[in-house]
C-alpha cells in the first residue's frame, strides 16, 4: 500500500509559500503607497530652520539647498554623501555666490554611501553646528525612506522638516521605484528602530 503523504506535503508547501507570496505583496504594495504619498513640498512650501541637509544622488537637490541659502532659509547646509574627489567648487557656481551662497556655510559630507550613512555620518555634524531643527532635501521618492532614517539616528532631538523636491525621470522609473520600496522594506526591519 503507498502512502499519499507527499501529495498533502506538497500542497502544504504550495499553500504556505502561496500565503507568504501574498502576504509580501501586500507589504510592498502598503510600502509603495507610502513612499509614494510624500507630497512635493518645495514647491508649494517656504520653510524655515537652522540647518538643512540634502542627500545626494538626484538631479536639483543640491540646487535646492543652495536655493535654502539664498533664501536665507538655513544658516548651514550639509550635503551628504558627496563624492571624495568633488570639491565645494564643484557644486557652487560663480551664480550661487552672487545670489548670496557663502561657502563657509556649507559642510561636505564625504564618507556616506547609503541614506543608513548619511544620517549617522550627518548627525554629529548637525550636533557640532548646534541644530535644532533642519530642513531635509532629497526626492519625494526618497524622502519616506531618509525622514524615518533621519529620525531614527537623530532620535526626535531635532525637528526634521521633509522638503522634497520632484523625482528625477530615472527615479520615477518601475523598475527604481521597486527598488526604493523594497530598500524601505528592508529599512523598516533594522533601521528605523
Amino acid at each position: 500500500m503507498k502512502s499519499k503523504s507527499w501529495p498533502i506535503k506538497v500542497n502544504r508547501a504550495a499553500g504556505l509559500t502561496l500565503i507568504a507570496v501574498g502576504l509580501f505583496g501586500l507589504l510592498a504594495f502598503r510600502e509603495a503607497h507610502l513612499v509614494l504619498s510624500t507630497p512635493i513640498s518645495s514647491w508649494t512650501q517656504d520653510p524655515a530652520a537652522d540647518c538643512g541637509v540634502v542627500l545626494t544622488g538626484g538631479a536639483g537637490r543640491v540646487r535646492e539647498g543652495l536655493a535654502l541659502i539664498e533664501r536665507g532659509a538655513i544658516k548651514t547646509l550639509v550635503i551628504s554623501g558627496v563624492n571624495p574627489q568633488t570639491e565645494l567648487r564643484d557644486l557652487v557656481t560663480p551664480f550661487d555666490l552672487a545670489l548670496g551662497v557663502n561657502p563657509s556655510s556649507i559642510v561636505l559630507e564625504r564618507r556616506s554611501q547609503t541614506t543608513y550613512g548619511n544620517a549617522h555620518q550627518s548627525v554629529p555634524i548637525l550636533e557640532a553646528l548646534h541644530c535644532r531643527d533642519l530642513i531635509l532635501v532629497t526626492s519625494q521618492v526618497h524622502m519616506y525612506r531618509a525622514h524615518r532614517t533621519f529620525s531614527a539616528a537623530l532620535k526626535n532631538d531635532m525637528r526634521i522638516i521633509p522638503h522634497a523636491i520632484s523625482a528625477s525621470k530615472g527615479e520615477e522609473a518601475p523598475w527604481n521605484l521597486a527598488t526604493e520600496v523594497l530598500k524601505s522594506m528592508f529599512y523598516a526591519l533594522w533601521a528605523y528602530a
